[in-house]
Order: C-alpha cells, then structure tokens, then sequence
C-alpha cells in the first residue's frame, strides 16, 4: 500500500508543479495583455462617411461642416472626432451669405473644449477675398474666435501679401490681426508728381 502511495506521488507531483507554472505564466502574459492595451493609443468608437453637420444658433444656421471621413474617439479621456481626410468648415451671417471658409487636409473636433482644429494645407477665404494659408487654425466655438500660434499668410486683394507668427481673428475672419508680421506691398506712385 506504501509502495503504491509514492508511486502516485511521484507521478503526479511533477504534472501539478507544470500546471503551477502554467497558471503562473497565464497570470504573467495577462498583466502583460492590460499594460499593452493601456499603453496604446485611443481605439475609435464608430467611423462615418459624408459627414455633413450643421450648427446652429437660436434656429439660425452659423456653421456648417463636411467632412469625407469621421472617426469617433467618445471612450478616450478627453473625446474628440478625427477628420483625417480633411474638412471644410463655413460660416454663415444672419441673412444665411457667407462670412468665411475654412479647408485644411486634416481635423479635430474637441467637444469638452468646444473647439475644431484644422491642420495640414489650412486655406481660409473671408468675405472680402482676402486669402489666410497656414499649418494650423482653431477655432473655439464658445469664444467665436479663429487663432494659430503657427506661421501664416494672408493675401490681401490688392495683391499685398502680409506673413508673420500668430494669428488671432473673430468668426468672420475680419478684421484679423498678425504677431511679428511683414509683408510685401505694391505702391504705386502718383503721375503727376514725379519730376516736381
């Protein structure tokens, strides 16, 4: 009866220290699987295409944006929506004309901090033609302010062009204001004072 006792026990000492190592590992690889999955970046919630959204104010359209693609990150920490193949934003003045148009290759909208950033190629055109090309443009939709930090330029419709570091405008894109600004300007002299 002895004999047979540790013929039992060592047989099945060794396949109950291999399943002892076996949990363990399970253990090791899953504390491994929750530090990847927490170190990677935010996983989108849903993707749409033909995004066409319109904001309004007091029933008034003030903006409206499209975008061919959306991807919907609501599960991050701070949400936001991607637009990464790019957007085009307008916005609208009481009587429905438009005031201004934002293009750019790349977007962001930020709900909790109520802004759209556009970036990557931004083209912005206000309603007296006047062209803005820059890296970067925000818009903060509680403030009704459009700024960038980023280098821009702004090509008046006399052909004068202004550049310069920072940017700061309203909705309507005018009047605007440049940090560090210089530009080039066309001047041209009065005919019948020349010789005098």
């Amino acid at each position: 009866m002895f004999s047979r006792a540790k013929k039992f026990s060592n047989l099945y000492l060794p396949a109950l220290f291999v399943c002892m190592l076996m949990l363990n590992a399970c253990e090791n690889s899953l504390d491994s699987i929750k530090q990847v999955t927490s170190t990677e970046g935010d996983k989108p919630y849903s993707r749409s295409t033909g995004v066409d959204v319109i904001y309004s104010d007091s029933a008034k359209v003030k903006l409206h944006l499209t975008a061919p693609l959306m991807i919907d990150f609501a599960d991050a920490k701070k949400p936001y929506r991607e637009m990464p193949k790019g957007v085009k934003v307008i916005f609208y003045d009481e009587d429905m004309s438009v005031k201004g148009t934002i293009i750019s290759d790349y977007g962001i909208m930020r709900e909790k901090e109520n802004i759209i950033e556009c970036r990557k190629n931004v083209v912005a055109t206000n309603a007296q033609g006047e062209i803005f090309k820059s890296d970067e443009l925000i818009y903060d939709i509680g403030q009704k302010k459009l700024y960038s930090s980023k280098s821009v330029q702004i090509t008046m419709t006399n052909g004068n062009v202004m550049n310069g570091t920072g940017f700061t405008s309203n909705e309507t894109l005018y009047p605007w204001h440049i940090d560090d600004s210089k530009g080039t300007f066309h001047v041209t002299e009065n005919q019948g004072q020349i010789g005098q």
